[in-house]
């Protein structure tokens, strides 16, 4: 990995320098744009209005337009700011960690310890496993002050951008404004199905299928060429209804239960060695 940025972070009168790294990577298959007719590749350019030349991206400047005057702001201007010269993540406030809506989680970063003593770090790092707390902190990066989540993964510190509050919209649905009655019954229900469903969150059992699918399709297109049936390469299935809405609620959660029940119960059949043929192999 290569750190995009180095600095210190600061809480109180503790320093603790500090490298940060992109935790996220993308794996969806590169894809460009091509002309239908012949395959040709389409490509964007940088031309400029008023003389129509292509201009290079080390010449492109960046400008703010109120509708009447245009300021051009360089690439020297923006970092002359003092928040973009600032190379500190400070420290405003140790928050309980349920107070973090998930919702406002934005992009992740890893931290390494940027000194010949990792001694602050761990310290940090032990202080907020054990008060249970997660760090509200604000840096710059890019550009941008961003106001992030400072928090524990294994041994790690992992730095994660939170979203502004402005910029989480308020959801407000009149469907939800009406009276609904739910029985015993159906909770009860429901929660059985929830049960039959239960498990220890793995993410190592999950797959991106539709990049898989995607990649299956490219290779079946080097193999054959351009004139493919998709239905011979993942074979036929039927459409599946995007609509409609479940009229018996009741009938559909017995249901769900009881073919979850018996999934289950067939996995673990088929998970669990036969105790017979251990013995007489014993």
């Amino acid at each position: 990995m290569r750190a995009i940025w180095k600095g210190a972070l600061t809480f109180g009168l503790v320093n603790v320098p500090v490298k940060v790294y992109s935790a996220i990577e993308d794996h969806d298959v590169p894809l460009h744009q091509v002309h239908a007719a012949d395959g040709g590749r389409i490509r964007y350019q940088r031309i400029c209005e008023l003389d129509g030349e292509v201009v290079p991206y080390a010449d492109i400047d960046k400008a703010y337009d109120d509708g009447e005057r245009t300021v051009v702001l360089t690439a020297d201007d923006l970092a002359a700011l003092p928040s973009e010269r600032s190379r500190e993540i400070e420290v405003v406030e140790f928050v309980p960690s349920d107070q973090i809506d998930l919702l406002t989680l934005d992009r992740p970063y890893y931290l390494e310890p940027d000194s010949s003593s990792p001694k602050a770090y761990v310290l940090l790092r032990k202080t907020l496993e054990r008060t249970d707390r997660t760090a509200v902190v604000r840096f710059s990066l890019r550009q941008k002050t961003r106001l992030a989540a400072l928090r524990v993964r294994g041994d790690v510190l992992v730095l994660q951008t939170l979203l502004w509050a402005d910029e989480v919209r308020e959801a407000t649905f009149a469907a939800l404004d009406e009276p609904v009655k739910i029985s015993d019954k159906e909770l009860e229900l429901s929660a059985s199905l929830v049960e039959s469903f239960s498990a220890d969150f793995d993410p190592d059992q999950f797959v991106d299928e539709y990049q898989q699918e995607l990649r299956t399709l490219i290779d079946a297109k080097l193999e054959k060429g351009d004139a493919l049936d998709t239905s011979e390469t993942f074979g036929e299935k039927g459409e599946k209804d995007a609509g409609g809405e479940v009229i018996d609620l009741m009938a559909a959660l017995k249901a769900s239960v009881e073919r979850s029940r018996a999934a289950r119960a067939e996995k673990e059949k088929v998970a669990s060695p036969k105790k017979g043929k251990a013995t007489k192999a014993s």
